[in-house]
């Protein structure tokens, strides 16, 4: 998600003279209710003032398709009464041509960016020049359903310096990756899957020792990739789920929390024992992948929407395999938990340069209406879905052929029941909806571990150095595990990590942190 960061930021900083100048010449309850695209319409422009509507522009983020030829824009104008000219930004770069846009002063009625942190420093960074249109005076006259839609802490911490200039879209808060373990092996050498760090290292040395892969030699008890050397579900048994969690109190980087060099030691002892894969570092995501899948790795970090992917070519090549997650490991202290995530999948704001943000916001205040908002997200009844017992199921092709990237055309969701809603994607295939469900619905809600930063605030010095940081703790972990640094040389290391931003973001982070607790 975190791509060129580095380069972005500096593409930021380059063209804010750019946008300085443009400004100064530029002046959970289940709904379980039904509609036809007809009624939704007519629901939606009831919202919208009489008489002929401009067509809007709008910058959405790439998808595979034209959005103008999508079926949820026509759907969309239907409902709203608005013709819309979509745009998208490439997929390569995005952010060099998003400065551009913006420091020329391209007319779009909205942009729709990513939520991440790359992408939210570019927002901050437009909203102080004076490019974006404060939104707080729009939505107070022509967006109820946006204010009723959307939490108000989300519509908090999208504020930038106390305006609110963009609307956000909230990421829905679910674990994504744990470890997914070969059942058949566990079966072989006569074992349950493991539910504590003592469980899972006697579960790899019996992978390694009593070969049921029959590899011999080559059995891989566990693989990941290489650019994640912090492994989800051990981690969390270290309580360090997240880069940020609360010790004590205070809001702690990974790295500087009494529990890092714990993990450091127990991950090193299985890469020495030989129940890591030798060769991790240099694995990307689909040689990992590779490995497991052709019999060699017994359990894998696996993100739970690749299960089909990759336990259809495990199958192919061994028939009889069998393959599940493993509980939340537990550790010597009780502690245990997936990283979850939280804040903003994306975010939309109107430009200055705009020449109809009072429509534009008209528009994104009529795809809240109830019944639009359903239909554009998941379709129509009997038709794109079936629903039971408050359950959204998909109908395929036609759900995935028309609603598929429906998400791309969100500006804003309904908190209260979207997340019932999207469950019908991961329906598409029981083995992804299976594997969902056992992470974050079978499983109690204290295994998951939410991203604490979530919906803090815009903190520039946190923005400007967390991939910086991320990178540095990234590499330096992966070089204790191989044993090519002496952990003794951790307090060094830490302090390096602190001039280097770290104490600048732990100061920010913890103002805030101490006023979201109150």
């Amino acid at each position: 998600m975190l791509k060129n960061k580095k380069k972005m930021m500096l593409l930021a900083v380059a063209a804010s003279l750019s946008v300085t100048s443009l400004v100064g010449c530029a002046s959970k309850s289940t709904d379980t209710g039904s509609s036809t695209p007809a009624q939704a319409g007519t629901t939606a422009a009831a919202t919208a003032s009489a008489g002929p509507k401009p067509e809007l522009k709008s910058l959405q983020i790439w998808q595979k398709d034209d959005y103008n030829t999508y079926p949820v824009a026509k759907y969309l104008e239907q409902a709203t009464g608005y013709k819309v000219q979509y745009d998208m930004l490439p997929q390569d770069k995005p952010a060099d041509k998003l400065n551009i846009l913006i420091a020329s002063g391209e007319s779009y009625d909205a942009i729709t960016t990513g939520g991440s942190t790359d992408f939210k420093a570019l927002y901050a960074d437009y909203a102080k020049k004076g490019a974006l249109t404060d939104l707080g005076p729009l939505i107070d006259k022509f967006g109820p359903n946006i204010k009723a839609a959307i939490s108000p802490s989300a519509l908090e911490a999208a504020k930038i310096d106390g305006k609110l200039y963009a609307i956000p879209t909230t990421t829905l808060s679910f674990a994504g990756e744990s470890l997914y373990i070969r059942q058949d092996w566990l079966d072989k050498v006569g074992m349950k899957a493991p539910t504590t760090l003592d469980e899972l290292t006697a579960v790899l040395k019996a992978f390694k020792e009593k070969d049921p892969g029959g590899n011999g030699d080559k059995n891989i008890p566990l693989t990941v990739k290489g650019e994640a050397p912090i492994i989800p579900n051990i981690a969390g048994a270290f309580g360090l789920a997240n880069f940020w969690n609360d010790v004590n109190g205070k809001l702690t980087p990974r790295v500087l929390d009494p529990a890092y060099k714990d993990y450091v030691n127990y991950v090193g002892d299985l890469f020495k024992q030989g129940l890591l894969d030798k060769e991790f570092a240099a694995n990307k995501d689909a040689t990992a992948k590779e490995k497991f899948s052709s019999g060699k790795a017994g359990i894998i970090m696996l993100h739970w929407a690749d299960v089909p992917v990759v336990t259809d070519a495990l199958v192919k090549n061994i028939p009889s395999a069998k393959a599940t997650y493993i509980p939340t490991l537990k550790g010597k202290d009780g502690k245990s938990g997936l990283s979850a995530s939280a804040g903003f999948d994306r975010i939309t704001y109107i430009p200055k340069a705009s020449k109809h943000a009072e429509d534009a916001i008209k528009w994104m205040n009529a795809k809240l209406e109830k019944d639009t908002f359903r239909t554009m997200a998941i379709g129509e009844e009997n038709k794109h879905y079936t629903l039971k017992d408050g359950a959204y199921t998909p109908i395929q092709p036609i759900f995935t052929d028309e609603r598929n990237q429906a998400n791309n055309f969100l500006t804003g969701t309904d908190d209260r029941i979207y997340q019932t809603y999207w469950q019908a994607r991961v329906r598409k295939d029981m083995r992804i909806f299976d594997a969902w469900n056992f992470m974050n619905v079978v499983q109690p809600a204290t295994s998951r571990s939410a991203d604490p930063l979530g919906y803090a605030p815009f903190m520039p010095e946190f923005s400007k150095n967390f991939q910086q940081l991320n990178v540095m703790v990234s590499d330096y972990t992966t070089k204790l595990i191989f044993g090519a640094e002496p952990l003794t040389g951790l307090e060094a290391f830490q302090t390096k990590f602190k001039s280097s931003g770290g104490d600048a973001s732990y100061k920010e982070v913890n103002d805030w942190y101490a006023t979201a607790k109150k």
